[in-house]
């Protein structure tokens, strides 16, 4: 687990540097309309949306509360993979090294 704890980490502090870097450097709005003017702009975005969601039904799974779960949702709707990251490293922090709770969050308790 002390693996898996570095690299959810490692990732967290990524995003969230390269988020900085975007937003500090970059303009999100005009960038954003020449990359989404092009085929693999827009692939790209399907892409990183279709992972979205299916990462958003894993947090609906484990979740014990329906706006938790939303809110999670949402920023990683707005956030992206930042966002990922940090709710997988609080997973595995909360999971207490134990695999299997770290997927099945709130059903766990029931096995």
């Amino acid at each position: 687990m002390k693996t898996y704890k570095a690299l959810a980490i490692a990732g967290t502090a990524i995003m969230f540097f390269t988020l900085v870097y975007g937003f500090i450097v970059g303009d999100f709005f005009k960038e954003g309309s020449v990359l989404f003017s092009m085929a693999w702009g827009k692939v790209s975005l399907i892409d990183v949306y279709i992972g979205f969601f299916l990462f958003s039904a894993w947090i609906i799974y484990r979740e014990e509360k329906w706006a938790t779960a939303v809110l999670w949702i949402l920023s990683i709707m707005i956030l992206g993979n930042f966002i990922t990251c940090l709710y997988a490293t609080i997973a595995l922090f909360k999971s207490q090294d134990d695999i299997k709770h770290f997927w099945l969050g709130k059903y766990f308790r029931t096995l």
